[in-house]
């Protein structure tokens, strides 16, 4: 969502221009793949982590400009909402410790952050929804100054013609409305990317969509949202709903959402490009003044803006991604799935378990996706967000099983296999998956631990709600500077 996109209105002559843009863009984009135009490094790999400002209470502290004034680091950037900053991990090799380098430097950066951030009155918290947050921190006025977050604001709402509407059911039920998309902003996650060549992008996204919702629930962390406990992973509800376009006449017709699961496994990246070309209108109808064919042709690299614009209004789980880096092309995968946190520690298991999974499955001979069909991937995807690591998840040749039993029996093994592929340093890749096991033989992960203090807090001890979720969220962030994964953390 961070493409820069001026404050603008946009006629219908834009938008036909837009469109046949897009389709240029898309026919350029078939030859490049035709032509094996593109960069062949497999083992580069990138991520960002979104991040919460708060106050010392706990409390969302609206204050990004300024707290990014005080960082004064260009990795850090604005996301959404005034409470929300993203950081940009370069890309590295998957070779080495690499994760054990990725983590020193991470914990380096969020903690020189966090000393800067102090300096204004905000707090960072890596987490996946902010359990203080309530309804009077989403609203328009709460968004970033990027004018893009206003446009796309208008332009949702202009497809939508009605406000949003949230309904969520889980452990409680909330049900409400919003005048914008504010609420996505509440959503904060850990991106992965995967650099992959043209020929293996298939079996990669398939993949990387087969072990969703195995990801989710392991990783789970968002138990919260408005004061009401949802699902164990409410970001993926929340996010579904607060950005889509469609009233309910069209979801009946059966229109695509934007925040989008896919609905078949694939042959090429072409496919997702050529979906997001034919099923989604234009949300922000920018055109560049490039020709992508004139560009092709002469032997440079088009950089295809509109596709990659129109692809940032596309909110897929798994969304493809082409990118020029030196006047180089490249494809990645980039995995939408996990939560932020609860510590970089956290994050870098996750990770580990993530590539390293990614990498055995992608490149087996009978690959999963073939025994199973999509509609069970994206079953498992939801079941995965809903009961977190208390879900039971369905795997090719067990059927129906706890997925914590299915991570420590079968899909760790697997998982370290991966990373040894890749050239991981094996201790490294020990002491992240440990994490993955623990987490799994305790069922203690983020969201599981929330839950455990705020009832503490508000059943055993008394405490009103708002300062229940205020206080967990307080301790919370103090475990969370420890670095100490969260199976570790005392509920007491």
């Amino acid at each position: 969502m961070g493409q820069e996109v001026a404050a603008r209105t946009f006629s219908r002559e834009d938008r036909q221009r837009y469109r046949t843009k897009v389709r240029a863009n898309l026919d350029v984009f078939a030859r490049m793949l035709s032509e094996a135009r593109f960069h062949p490094e497999m083992r580069s790999f990138g991520l960002e982590v979104e991040l919460n400002l708060t106050d010392d209470a706990g409390e969302p502290a609206l204050i990004n400009a300024a707290a990014l004034e005080a960082i004064a680091d260009p990795a850090f950037q604005t996301e959404l909402g005034q409470f929300n900053i993203e950081i940009n991990v370069p890309p590295r090799l998957l070779e080495g410790e690499v994760f054990s380098e990725l983590e020193t430097a991470a914990r380096a950066s969020l903690n020189d952050a966090e000393e800067r951030a102090r300096t204004v009155g905000a707090h960072m918290m890596i987490i996946g929804i902010l359990p203080t947050i309530d309804a009077t921190h989403l609203r328009a006025e709460s968004f970033s100054a990027n004018p893009r977050y206003a446009l796309l604001n208008e332009q949702v709402f202009a497809a939508r013609g009605e406000d949003l509407e949230i309904s969520i059911a889980g452990v409680e039920r909330l049900s409400t409305h919003a005048d914008t998309i504010a609420p996505e902003a509440a959503c904060t996650s850990v991106q992965l990317h995967q650099q992959v060549e043209p020929e293996a992008f298939a079996r990669y996204w398939n993949a990387a969509q087969a072990i969703a919702g195995v990801q989710v629930a392991v990783a789970a962390n968002s138990p919260f949202f408005c004061g009401k406990e949802l699902w164990r992973e409410t970001r993926i509800a929340l996010f579904e709903q607060a950005t889509d376009t469609r009233p309910e006449e069209l979801k009946i017709q059966g229109v695509r959402p934007r925040v989008w699961f896919g609905e078949r496994w694939i042959t090429s990246i072409f496919d997702l490009f050529e979906e997001n070309v034919s099923y989604f209108p234009a949300l922000l109808p920018v055109c560049d003044d490039e020709d992508p064919l004139a560009t092709l042709e002469r032997g440079d690299t088009p950089r295809l803006g509109e596709l990659r614009l129109h692809n940032g209004t596309i909110y897929r789980w798994n969304r493809p991604i082409y990118d020029v880096v030196r006047d180089q092309p490249h494809l990645r995968v980039e995995n939408r799935v996990l939560p932020a946190g609860p510590t970089v520690a956290d994050i870098m298991a996750n990770a580990a378990f993530y590539y390293g999974l990614l990498k055995v499955i992608a490149e087996e001979e009978r690959p999963v996706w073939s025994q199973m069909s999509f509609s069970a991937a994206e079953e498992n995807f939801h079941a995965g967000a809903r009961e977190g690591i208390d879900a039971r998840l369905y795997w090719p040749g067990v059927g129906e099983v706890p997925v914590a039993e299915l991570v420590v029996r079968r899909l760790l093994p697997l998982a370290r296999a991966g990373l040894e592929q890749w050239g991981v340093d094996s201790d490294d890749a020990d002491r992240l998956l440990d994490i993955i096991e623990r987490r799994c033989v305790s069922l203690r992960n983020g969201a599981s631990w929330q839950s455990q203090v705020f009832h503490r807090l508000y059943d055993g001890e008394g405490m009103d709600r708002s300062e229940a979720l205020r206080e967990m969220t307080r301790r919370y962030r103090e475990h969370m500077h420890s670095n100490e994964p969260v199976h570790r953390w005392p509920t007491d």
